[in-house]
């Protein structure tokens, strides 16, 4: 398949055109049939691309849905009375199509990550497109938090129109904004949190935290679950960021701690008393989908505490976070 010059590729900023470019070129000259699978893709992505730009804007859907008001007032409105398990029938076209464009996208950049893998090419290749597939990951990770916290029904109002009109704004314009646009500062935490290797230890956190701090660009995450305060179930939400285990398995260690009069417990020690492998703790190929897993987790079982009562954390701490960030907290 002949691949369209980077001119064309409007869906990528010039630093993301140049990378591919030069990545795909890398491939062509080891694997014609490699890059031509890479080049469909590469097409397909196009197309998702134009859909999107063919798409009526947000405020056109509304009024032809025959929304009254100001459209993207009136869709804030609608986004914060809608519960999370019957929200996809209430998106916009364009939403549910810049999901899917956006899924395509990780997916091409790993596709051209896993063949650069294979070939004898410059580290610093494979780190920068490792990095554009984090980015990208991580932009469908707030975009999943903002929805949560759109639909939790005990978040404040205030801060469920805050989030529903970032929303607003990720569906509207889709090419043209990533996770650095909207929200700087969850990105930097969970760059730094991809690096982070937890020793576990006396369950403290100290050396957690302290690597959190070096490696973080933007403080104000830390600064919040560090600041005097703050209610105990978030202490538990920031425990399970900082250490990749759920509130359940932090308690289960710190008791065994207790009964053993120990000062300390090693990973294998906590393996075994956990009785599974804990792939968390340390960075993986996939940083970025690693920790997008553990957010995954984390919320899973925190909307489980919600509905049933139980102790612990009944949001993940970038819930709380982002809770306080969009009351001006």
């Amino acid at each position: 398949m002949t691949r369209p010059p980077s001119s064309e590729w409007f869906f990528f900023d010039a630093a993301e055109r140049a990378l591919v470019e030069r990545a795909l070129a890398v491939v062509d000259a080891a694997s014609a049939e490699q890059a031509g699978l890479l080049t469909a893709n590469l097409a397909r992505l196009h197309g998702l691309a134009e859909l999107l730009t063919d798409s009526a804007s947000l405020a056109s859907s509304w009024r032809a849905r025959g929304g009254r008001g100001s459209a993207d007032e009136s869709l804030i409105e609608l986004l914060c009375r809608v519960p999370e398990y019957d929200i996809d029938l209430h998106l916009p076209t364009k939403a549910l199509l810049g999901q899917t464009y956006l899924i395509a996208k990780i997916n091409f950049l790993k596709g051209l990550g896993y063949a650069l893998q294979s070939l004898d090419t410059p580290a610093e290749l494979s780190q920068r497109i490792e990095l554009e597939v984090g980015q990208s990951i991580y932009s469908k990770l707030a975009e999943e938090l903002f929805v949560s916290i759109v639909t939790s029904p005990d978040t404040p109002r205030d801060a469920k129109a805050g989030a529903a009109r970032f929303l607003f704004r990720i569906w509207d314009q889709r090419l043209l904004v990533e996770v650095d646009d909207f929200a700087p500062l969850l990105e930097s935490v969970w760059q730094a949190r991809t690096k982070l290797l937890p020793v576990l230890g006396t369950m403290l956190g100290t050396h957690e935290i302290f690597q959190l701090v070096r490696e973080t660009s933007d403080s104000r995450f830390l600064d919040y679950f560090t600041s005097d305060g703050v209610a105990e179930e978030q202490v538990f939400a920031f425990e399970e960021f900082l250490f990749g285990l759920s509130f359940e398995d932090i308690h289960k260690l710190r008791e065994h701690l207790a009964a053993e009069g120990k000062a300390c417990v090693t990973l294998e020690e906590a393996r075994a008393l956990l009785s599974n492998q804990r792939g968390s703790w340390r960075p993986e190929a996939s940083a970025a989908q690693s920790l997008y897993t553990s957010y995954k987790k984390r919320r899973v079982k925190a909307v489980y505490r919600a509905l049933t009562g139980a102790r612990g954390p009944k949001k993940t701490a970038e819930e709380y976070v982002m809770i306080a960030f969009l009351q001006g907290g």
